[in-house]
Formats: structure tokens, sequence, C-alpha cells
């Protein structure tokens, strides 16, 4: 400290020889003293400029140069001769850190206080502390720097002090800190702690990891000025991003205290994108036939970052339970998906009553999905939604709801790999699963395998294109193999299931070419080579004394091969109707009409050859005579048995399109606009030359549309046949207008209609998806809401971001407009297949929301089924955004699950235990 001590005196005795001087030099000479003070180095540094510290020295002579005009010359300092010892450690400087500082007004330095004033806009910066205040003065006689904010013109405080330390933010009314001892008190202080803020009066900062504070508020509402409810702490200690532990703490809302105190609390903290383990709170509530319950409880595991577990259950006290297990993995760039499992044992009324019953559902879910630039020449999916038939309709759970009217359940599980090369070889293994809720019927492949090999081209030329009929014959080859179950739900995964499973083969090389006919006739030909391998064959036989037909199943190889050919001539026929005539301006200007006509044939030989016969007695009105029945031992193979009979047929079809070219309501545009009329109207039928009656096919239309901007979709089909019926129902070789009839018989038809509209200021747009929807789906759902939403209003775990997407800080109480979204669904399908001329079903579905105000919403899914004369399932939801709290009613009026729900709840994830909620079904029916 010799050092500083003498150039103290120096500084001090030359500053009055200098008061004449440049003022620049003045303020050069006295933020030495400061720099000095500190050990910083002895350049003076700029405005802005960091100041970085070094170690003392021990000059012989230092010369100073302030500008090209003065020079001040430091003399020689005594040395020290004294020997410093080796294992003295070596003292720690002052500053270890850069130290960055600013103002926009003034920077002073007071010499006699020994403090530097910085006003307007300052900022320094020291290390991971940073400090941004209208006006902060340093002391460095007392390490301490104290921020405060600054009066402008109006009166009105503003700048007020952001302390910034490792991510910590606090913003109070002024902050006095100790740079020495790290140490801080913190006036009236607001800080983000997770999802909630601090309110504090007095903050001590104890260090740079621990805070205490007094008479604080804390919430997770938007509007700190005036908080709709908080959690008055009268002392907490504040761990940044890790805890918040108190004594004595109440809710109090719009400063009313409520009876909800708590002796002490803890709230967990954790830094956003993390996650971290814990126990989920269950929801508790009432069923008139299964007691009160206890509903998704359990456990939250965050096993790592990149997959997670929840265990929850739900109890009822009827003795009733469920479990269930969900987890969510993601490996970036790589794959992601979600795993869970359902169990149910469900009781229904008490044991000894006639009514009693018990029954277990389940339900495994799976979804797969792999980045596309993971591995492109590989590929690996799963869809999996399979157990029990009843589950949706049986589930206790009210995340089901918008599921339970599902009638089919439906899995794939698929893995593809790809050879490049030429030709290019690709094949695939899959497992798919079908099931029938109705009818409790599977259908399995367990599994599936597809090879492919490429398409190649023997003829065609090493440059340029291909032309003509030789050029263009190519040929391929494919193979697809299956092992096929068909089971009951009771059957399920027992070991009946797989007795009856059935295995094969199918080969299939086709050869094809294409070419032109007088420039505007496209003709293709092909022959398909057929071969299939079956492990399971029949052999039939009648016996005479059980007059009975035995049929054995013959257990090894077997195999048929068979061909086809067929050739295909069509064309594109391109119409314009004009209705604007030269210097009109109509709103339809022209209408365009696209017909693709084309005509086929086709030649299925007989394959006499694969078919045996036996003997069997046929009683007739002459007696009982022994007649031969012939059969293919085939006939139960996967991929379909030999054709019996020649077939030589032409099968005719016409495709169509219409389109409208309109005057563009806006008038700058001068190219008309293009409104599709009908996107596509098909009819085919067909012919058979080979046989003896019956020759002419059905004929079948088909058809679609989207009008209104693509808002309205329209498709419908129907099928009319030209021959007429008996007396007993059955088709017979007469036309229907020679019968006495019209020239078709219309057998079957249906319509399908969906429009979805929606205002401007809606916030469902079309195709947008909430994070509910997709759960929806993946239960095996539909994709819009028309049969429901799920009521776990709870938890919301399927839309955990709801909430910070929907955030609008224009929002008011109130709208000029009404925001809203309608979607409708229209089904009719008509059958008279045997004179029965009717109309099998017809239904019409819709769902809605309306946005009374940015704070209320209200919505609702309904049907009425018109064959029945009775409304489908229904349900009514409304929604009250309270700012940091929710409420949600939602219900249904009628049906088998006819109830309502009733919540209100803090939207936070932390606080989301804070809620009240009630749901009440009708009482029991006898």
């Amino acid at each position: 400290m010799a050092f500083q001590k003498s150039s103290h005196t120096f500084t001090k005795i030359h500053l009055k020889a200098l008061r004449t001087n440049q003022f620049k030099i003045l303020f050069a000479l006295s933020f030495t003293v400061f720099i000095n003070t500190f050990s910083f180095a002895q350049d003076i540094p700029k405005k802005g400029e960091p100041i970085e510290p070094k170690p003392e020295k021990t000059l012989d002579t230092v010369t100073k140069s302030l500008d090209s005009l003065v020079k001040i010359v430091i003399p020689e300092t005594p040395k020290d001769t004294t020997v410093v010892d080796s294992i003295t450690p070596k003292k720690k400087e002052f500053l270890e850190n850069i130290v960055i500082y600013k103002a926009t007004d003034y920077t002073s330095l007071n010499q006699r206080k020994q403090k530097l004033y910085l006003f307007n806009e300052a900022e320094i910066t020291y290390g991971d502390l940073n400090i941004k205040a209208g006006d902060i003065t340093i002391d460095y006689q007392k390490n301490e720097v104290y921020a405060r904010g600054i009066v402008d013109s109006t009166g009105a405080y503003t700048q007020s002090p952001v302390f910034d330390q490792g991510g910590n933010v606090v913003k109070p009314d002024s902050i006095l800190f100790n740079t020495k001892t790290q140490k801080a008190l913190i006036y009236n202080s607001i800080t983000e702690q997770g999802e909630g803020t601090v309110i504090a009066k007095i903050t001590k900062k104890e260090n740079d990891s621990v805070y205490f504070i007094k008479d604080s508020k804390y919430t997770t509402a938007e509007n700190l000025d005036d908080p709709e409810y908080y959690i008055l702490l009268k002392k907490a200690k504040i761990v940044p991003k890790k805890k918040i532990v108190t004594g004595a703490a109440q809710m109090y809302i719009y400063d009313v205290p409520t009876p909800i105190w708590m002796p002490f609390s803890f709230f967990p903290q954790r830094p956003a994108n993390t996650s971290a383990s814990g126990v989920l709170i269950p929801t508790f509530g009432e069923q008139n036939e299964r007691g009160y319950f206890l509903q998704n409880g359990g456990y939250y595991f965050a096993i790592s970052p990149h997959i997670d577990l929840a265990l929850m259950g739900d109890y009822y006290t009827n003795g009733s339970y469920g479990i269930r297990g969900e987890s969510t993995y993601a490996l970036k760039y790589k794959f992601r998906g979600n795993f869970g499992f359902r169990y149910e044992n469900l009781i229904s009324s008490e044991r000894g009553f006639p009514d009693y019953s018990k029954t277990t559902v389940y339900n495994i879910r799976w979804s797969h999905s792999q980045d596309a630039k993971a591995s492109p020449n590989s590929r690996f999916s799963a869809s999996v939604n399979l157990g029990s038939s009843t589950f949706y309709r049986a589930s206790l759970n009210q995340a089901t709801t918008g599921a339970f009217l599902n009638n089919t359940l439906a899995s794939s599980v698929s893995y593809s790999k790809t050879f490049q090369g030429e030709p290019q070889v690709d094949f695939s293994l899959t497992a798919t699963h079908s099931q029938n809720t109705q009818t409790q019927q599977i259908n399995m492949t367990l599994p599936t395998f597809q090879g492919n090999m490429g398409r190649v081209f023997p003829f065609a030329p090493k440059t340029g294109t291909k032309k003509g009929l030789i050029q263009n014959i190519s040929f391929q080859y494919n193979v697809r193999g299956e092992n096929r179950i068909q089971t009951t739900d009771s059957l399920f995964f027992k070991k009946e299931m797989f007795d009856d499973a059935k295995s094969g083969f199918q080969h299939t090389i086709p050869l094809s070419t294409n070419f032109k006919v007088f420039k505007h006739f496209s003709v293709s030909a092909s022959t398909n080579f057929n071969e299939v391998w079956t492990f399971d064959t029949v052999e039939k036989r009648y016996d005479f004394e059980t007059q009975e037909t035995i049929t054995d199943t013959i257990k090894g190889f077997d195999s048929f091969r068979t061909y086809n050919f067929s050739t295909s001539i069509g064309t594109t026929i391109y119409g314009m109707f004009n209705f604007e005539k030269k210097g009109e301006n109509k709103k339809i200007k022209a209408i365009r009409h696209v017909m693709r006509p084309a005509i086929s044939y086709n030649i299925n030989p007989a394959f006499d050859r694969y078919y045996d016969s036996y003997e069997t007695e046929v009683v007739t009105a002459d007696g009982i005579t022994i007649d031969d029945i012939e059969y293919t031992r085939f006939e139960q193979s996967l991929f379909g048995s030999p054709n019996k009979t020649f077939s030589s047929s032409m099968g005719i079809s016409l495709s169509n399109n219409f389109e409208a070219k309109v005057r563009d309501k806006d008038s700058t545009k001068t190219d008309p606009k293009k409104v599709m009329l009908l996107n596509n109207l098909n009819l085919s039928t067909a012919y058979n030359f080979a046989g003896d009656s019956l020759q002419w096919s059905p004929v079948r239309l088909n058809g679609g549309t989207q009008l209104f901007d693509r808002k309205l979709s329209v498709n419908f089909s129907a099928t009319l046949d030209p021959y007429a019926l008996d007396n007993n129902n059955r088709r017979i070789n007469t036309f229907n207008i020679n019968n006495g009839g019209s020239l078709f018989r219309l057998t079957s038809a249906n319509m399908n209609m969906s429009y979805t509209l929606s205002s401007e200021g809606s916030s469902k747009k079309d195709g947008q998806r909430d994070a509910s929807t997709e759960e929806n789906i993946r239960n095996g759902g539909r994709a819009d809401d028309l049969f429901g939403r799920s009521e776990d209003f709870t938890s919301k775990r399927f839309d955990p971001d709801a909430e910070k997407n929907n955030k609008d800080e224009n929002k008011d109480f109130y709208n000029f407009k009404l925001p809203w979204s309608l979607r409708l669904a229209y089904a009719v399908n008509y059958s008279n297949q045997r004179r029965n001329s009717e109309i099998s079903s017809h239904s019409l579905m819709f769902s809605g929301d309306i946005e009374l105000s940015p704070k209320w919403s209200v919505g609702g899914s309904s049907g009425y089924d018109f064959k029945n004369n009775a409304f489908t399932f229904t349900q009514l939801r409304f929604e009250r955004d309270l700012l940091s709290w929710r409420m949600n009613f939602s219900w249904v009026p009628f049906s088998s699950r006819s109830s309502w729900n009733f919540f209100i709840g803090i939207k936070s994830n932390l606080l989301k235990d804070l809620k009240y909620e009630q749901r009440r079904q009708p009482d029991q029916t006898l």
C-alpha cells in the first residue's frame, strides 16, 4: 500500500496547480484516485469501457500522458528492501472481474466523499451482476452500490432498478448492495420465481443463493399492481430456481382474506423447460353407483430429459379401482412417442343384489414417430390402440368422454427398409389390428411382410425419354406374406386365438407397357403372373351315415399359379362454355368441363386343374340321387382361390370435372377467379362376354365437391342395377325396363356433408387442433368434437400450454363482435337391395363455440337421429376466464352418461391443486 499512499499525496499536491487546466485533466486525475483506491490499472478508461484490475507494481519512474499538452511525472517510489517470504500467499485483488459502467446524462466523481454518481439510464456490470436504474451511486469507501429510480418532469417515479444476478431478476424501488459481502437490502421488490411472482416490501439478500423476505405476496396473476389473488407470506426464505419455504401463509382474493390458511408451505421452483418428479394430487368426487372417488392421483417421475413416467390411479368407495401408466419419450432429430396402459376393475351395485356385476377392462396405447432425417432409408412407426371392446363405454375416467362413442379400435406397427440401387429394393414388416367394439370381432396380422423390386425397363434407351410400345415395356416383382388371425374379444391373447391362424405368401410379377395412338389416345396393356403359397389346404368328403359334409384341414405346403391379361384405352376431352361476349362483364364468365372416358378389357382364364369333386346325396322329387360337388383345396387361402370359370369382360368408366370462372370481387384483379363446381363425378360399369346371364354389372356413381371456399364438403354415391327382381326378390336375367320398371333400379345411395365455418375473430380456425383433439384421435375418435370433449378440467395434461398460447394482452371484458365457430356433419344412407326401400341411417351432428366476451365462452356438441327421432349424445360447455383462475362447467343432459361437472381453480400448474370441483350424476335407475 506504500505506492498507493504516495500516489494519493502526489495527486493532492498537484491538483491545486492544475485547476486552471482543462476539465478533462481534472476529471482524469480525480478518477485516477478512484482507480488507485480499488487497485485498478493506472490507465484512465473511457466512458463505457471495461475497467480491468491489475496487480500492484513498484515503479522507478512512471510517465502518464494525459493529452498532447500536459504531462505529469510521478517520482520514483522508494523500494522496500524487505524480502518477501515465498510462502506468503499473494493478496487477493479486491475486484476479480471486469467492471463496465455507463450513464446517459453524466458520470460524476466526488473525490472527497469517494463516490461515483451515474445518472439517467445508468448501468453497471460486474461479473454475473448487472444493475440498471435511473440513479446509481457507488461508495468505494464502504464498498456499497445504491440504486434507485428518478422522478420525471410529470412527477412520476421511473427507471426503477432492475437487479440481475445469475439470471435471478429482481425489480425493486431501490436497492443497497455491498460488493464485498455480496449482501443486499431490497425495498418493494418484484421478482419472478418459477411460474409465480413474489412481491416483497423488504428483501434481504444473504448471498447468491439465499433471500429472506418479509410481508410478501406470492401470486401467478398478470396484473401485479392489483392482483386478483395472492398468498400472503409473513416470513419466507427463497432459494432462487429451487424452492420457497414459508412460515404462516394465507390466501387473499382481491385483498379480502379467505379461510384458506397454512401454518407453513413449500413452493418448489424449477427453471423453464425442465421437469421434476413429484406427487400428482388426485381429483375427488362422487358417483351414485360407486360412491365417492379419487381420480388421477399418483406420482410423476422425471426420469431424464428424454423420457418421463406418470403412474396414476383411481379409487371408489364401493371397491372399484383403476390404474394407469403414461410415458412420453423423445430424442431430438431421432424419434418421439408416448405409451399408455389403463386397467380398471369395475363393480356395480353391491354383493348380494341381483344387479351386482364385476368386470375388468383395459386399454393399451402406443404412438411412435421417427424423424425423417434420422434414417432416410429406413423407418419405424407405431400407432396402437387396443384392449377391451367395452373400455371407452365402461371407463369411469372423465378423460375418455370424447371417445366413448368409438365403434372401432385400430393399430399398426411397421418397419420399412429401402436398398438404393438399380433396381431399387424395399421391404416392410407390419403388424395390424382392427377391432369392432360392437361385435367384438378382432382381425390381426402378425406380421405382414411386403417386398418390392423397382420397375425395370429392359428395352429403354440409356439416355433420352422412352417412346413407343417396346421401349415402355417394364416388369417388377412383389412378394407379400401374411399371418392372419381372426378372433373375438373373449379369446384375445389366449391359446385359442392362434389355433385358426392362416399363413401364406403371394408372389406377383406384372409386365406392362403403354403408348400413344392417334396422338390423343393413351393405351396400356399388362399381364400379371400370380403364385400363391399356402400352408393349410382342405379336403372334403361326404359321410353317408351322418349325411354331413366333412372338411379336413391338411397341414403342409401347397401352391397354385394363375395369370391374366388386361388392356385399356383412354383420352381426355376438354370443353369450354363461354357465357360472356366481348365487351360484357358477367359474373359467370365460363364453365370448364373435363371428361376422361376409358374402356378396359380383361381376360381371366379358368384353372380347372385345381378343382376336385366328392359325391353327395341329393334329395329330389324322384328320390335320392348321387351328385358330384366341385371344390378347390385352396378355398381357405389367404389370397383367394383359383378362378374356376373363364371370364372375358369389358369395363367402361367416365370421369368428369366441372370448374367455373367468375368475376373476382376484388376490382383490382383482372384475371377471373376459379371456382370448383364438381371435384369429380365418376360412372363405371362392366360387361361380361363369357357370362350366360346377368352380364351387365350395376352402374356405380360417385362424386364430390367442396364449396364456399372449401368450407362445405359434399360426397355422394349410388348404385344403379339394370336388372329386375322376381317375386322372391332375387335378381333375374331381365332388364328392369322390360319388367315394367325404370331403366335402372336404385339399390343403394348415400350422401355425406360437412360444413365448417367461423368468424374472423374466432380463436378456432379450420384444421386447427388442440392437445385435447389429438388425445381423441389417439383414442380412435374423431378429429372434431362432434362426439364431445374431454372433461379432464383439473390437470389439463392434454393441453398444458393452452393458457400460454391464448394470452392476449388486448383482451377486455366485452366484445364488439362475437367470435364463433360451427361444425356440421350430415349423413344419410338409403338401401333398396330387396325392395325394402328404407333409409338405413339419417343423422345430423353439430358442434359449435361462441365467445360471448374474451372471458366467456359457450360451446356444445349434439346431433339428431331423424330415423329414430331422438337426440344423439349431447354435451353443453361453459368456460369462464378468471384471469389467474378458470371456471368450467360441462353438462350432459341425457343419455346413459348424463352428468354435470363444475370446476374452478388456479391455472398455474404449481397451484393447480387449489381448486373446487363438484360432479353429479342422476339417481340410479332400478
